[in-house]
Formats: C-alpha cells, structure tokens, sequence
C-alpha cells in the first residue's frame, strides 16, 4: 500500500547534474513513487544565481538560502550536488542534525572527510549515500560495500575520469601529443577549461580513497592516495608501450598487501598489455576491475561522468534512501573496523619500463646492468637502439619497490655513460 504523504527532497545545486536529478524526479515520479511506494516532491532548489532560468523547475522553489532550505525540519532527503569543502561539508551535517538523510556526488568532499561525515549521520541516526561519488552511472559504491560485504576485496584496478582517458587514448590511437589531444577534449566538452583536477590526478585520486576505504574497511584519505598526473605522457611513451603490446592509462590501484597487513591507494599513468580488458577502454567511458577471494574478477564498465549518467546513480541512492526512510531504517554507513595502515608508495612493487638516453660504445649495458643488480632490481629485458655516438636505451624490470627502482634510477643518473632518462613508467595489469 502505497504511503500518500510526499517525502520531500531538497536539491543543492542545479548545475549539468542538479538539473538532471529534477527532470527525471519531475518525468519519472509516478515510477519512482512506485518504486519507493511514496510520492517524492521537490521541496526546494538551492542555487547560486537564481535569475537563470531553469526549465522544468518551478521558480517559487529556487532560493539562494541553502542553510534555510536544509534546516527547514520537514525535508526527508538532501541531494548535494554542489561539489567542493565548503559550504557542502556545513550543508550536509546542518542536514543531518535537522532530520534530512543525504545523497552526495561529492568525492572530493567524502575523500577528505568521509570519516567525519559518516560519524554525523550515525549520529543523528540518518543515511549517508553516495554512489555517484565515483564512475557516474557505474554501479559501483553499492556492490563493493554491499553485494560483496560477505567477500575479502583484495584489489581495485580501474579507469575512473573520463576526462584522461580521452585523451590517452586519442593520443594511441591518432598519434596525437598531449596537448593536440587535451585541446581537441576540450572543443568536444570532455575536459574544462581548467582541466588540471583531472589531468593531474586529483579527480581520480579523491575516487581512490573512496574505493579502498570500503573495499578494504579502512579509512583512507586523500592525503594517503600516491598521486602522479599525465602530463608527462609522450607519443614516445606510446611508441614504446606499443612495442611491448602494452598501451597507456591513468589508473586508480587500490591493493591489499599480500600479507593482508596493509593496504596501498595509488594514481598514476602506467602500460598495461593490449590483452587486459581495461586497454579497450575508449574515449570518456570508465572501467573498474575488482578483485576478491570469491568472486574472482568482476568488471563494471560505462560512462563515468555526465549530467543523465551522474544523475542516475543519484536517483537510485535517492531511491534506496527513501525506502530506508519509510521502512524507519537506514543503510550500511561506514565500515572501518580493519584500521589498516596505508603504506607509502615507496613500498609499493610492481614491473617498471625505463628508457634511458645513453652513449653508444662498448660497456654502457653492463654499467647499467651492474646498477640495477646492486640496487637488488631484477632486469626482465634490455633494447638498445642508436647511432652517431648517442644510443637508446630501454630496460623494463621484473617486480620491485618504488623505493628501490628510485634508489636504480639515482645511481643511473650518476653514470658519465647515461645522458638522462627520457622516461620511467609503470607495468600493471598482468
């Protein structure tokens, strides 16, 4: 039987995404009404220019006053979808402390305060969702904290900002630089004019605190995530992925230590070999590959990030958390009971492709090759090219430390015989 009281929903922000979350409340209400067995009503639009017109929502519920709009006591859910610290983070806990549970799309915002966030809605006895958070439209957040709950997740492995997979992937297959593939992302309206959160890996690396901390019941922050950007990424780098059958993506890797003690949170560009499914991923789409004890590999692909996408996945936490809201229940809210310590990158081992610039005569592989070996770095194999006194050097190695390949590399640049080194990458997805 069908509640016939409205539950109201409160909407912060009305931007690509806000905007999105009110047509399809407004077009699909008598199925969402359905699925929740309760009508839902939008309360109230808080928004920062209220003169834009905005089509669809009726202008008596737009306001400036977002403080008023979550304080209001009768409003049963708060979808935050204004982005960045402040004012979300007040927003959100005012909301919390009025009686409204919350449906975020904030990942910046829940990778630096997760923590405290889910502690006000604990307290307050209120929901705390946020699917849209990370990849879009992918199902994601829900399987990993709850579909696998009763599984040991001992890996996160993905593609998560559409932004740089673009142009990485119009940089292999065009043999396009950085910046003509940045530029052309940015005509198409996949990159912003800033595009510096994504190339640099501040978007991708808010995702990855996200994603370990519920795939491994531990609090990681921000701050914990290793972050390296891929503006550095050249058409050579390709070139040499391309050798090794590999191609190039910026990678969130989230991984259990193989003694379970501890946990690693990581973005960077790294090859990947042509034969992993994550290599086929093309243009602005997302794909994440989760790894646990029982279900083995699980692949969630599709567009991550978009107004339609991005509202989806909020409307189905609005969804979930009205339901929760009529059955006088609430959700899964943190679960961090593994406390276990982020190692820093410098103990992170996987495979390393470097390419060095060096003379060309008699002696040079064996000083190099003497330098990796008293540094305890495995050499897997070595490609050398050149001409005219100058030569190319390529060494990709087996499993070592971050610390240990740094160690390599600072003793390299110390060789007369090493010119410089055009380029270090990682290998993953083996």
């Amino acid at each position: 039987m069908m509640r016939t009281r409205p539950l109201k929903v409160a909407l912060l922000g009305c931007g690509v995404v806000g905007s999105e979350v009110a047509r399809i409340m407004t077009t699909h209400a008598d199925d969402l009404a359905a699925r929740i067995g309760a009508p839902v009503e939008l309360a109230g639009v808080a928004v920062r220019r209220p003169d834009r017109v905005r089509e669809g929502i009726d202008p008596d519920l737009v306001t400036t006053d977002a403080t008023a709009l979550v304080k209001r006591g009768d409003i049963d859910v708060v979808v935050e979808v204004i982005g960045g610290i402040e004012p979300a983070r007040t927003l959100i806990t005012t909301a919390f402390e009025h009686g409204a549970s919350v449906v975020s799309a904030n990942k910046a915002l829940l990778a630096q305060d997760g923590a405290a966030l889910h502690a006000a809605a604990d307290a307050n006895g209120k929901d705390l969702y946020y699917e849209a958070a990370v990849a879009g439209a992918i199902p994601l957040i829900r399987p990993l904290r709850e579909s696998l709950a009763g599984d040991k997740v001992n890996r996160v492995l993905g593609i998560v900002n559409g932004t740089t997979n673009f142009i990485l992937d119009a940089m292999d297959t065009t043999g396009a630089g950085y910046q003509e593939a940045l530029d052309e992302a940015t005509a198409l309206g996949y990159a912003e004019a800033d595009p510096t959160a994504d190339v640099e890996g501040f978007d991708a690396a808010a995702k990855a605190a996200i994603l370990a901390g519920i795939a491994f019941h531990t609090r990681v922050r921000l701050d914990d995530v290793y972050r390296e950007g891929m503006t550095e990424v050249t058409a050579a780098d390709f070139a040499s992925a391309k050798e090794m059958g590999c191609t190039i993506k910026l990678l969130a890797i989230c991984e259990r230590a193989a003694d379970g003690a501890s946990v690693t949170a990581r973005v960077h560009p790294a090859m990947i070999p042509l034969s992993h499914p994550l290599a086929n991923v093309r243009g602005a789409y997302n794909a994440v590959f989760v790894e646990s004890d029982a279900a083995g590999q699980l692949m969630f692909y599709g567009p991550g990030a978009g107004g339609s996408p991005t509202a989806s996945a909020v409307l189905g936490d609005l969804v979930a958390v009205c339901r929760n809201r009529i059955g006088g229940a609430t959700g899964p809210g943190e679960s961090a009971y593994a406390a276990l310590p982020v190692s820093p990158m410098g103990d992170v081992v996987t495979r390393y492709h470097i390419s060095l610039d060096v003379a060309d005569k008699p002696g040079v592989l064996a000083q190099v090759a003497t330098v990796f070996a008293e540094h305890g770095v495995s050499i897997d194999t070595v490609r050398q090219s050149g001409k005219d006194g100058e030569a190319s050097l390529v060494v990709v190695t087996h499993r070592a430390s971050d610390a240990a390949l740094g160690g390599t590399v600072e003793a390299l640049r110390k060789l007369d015989t090493v010119r410089g080194v055009a380029s270090i990458m990682r290998v993953e997805g083996e």
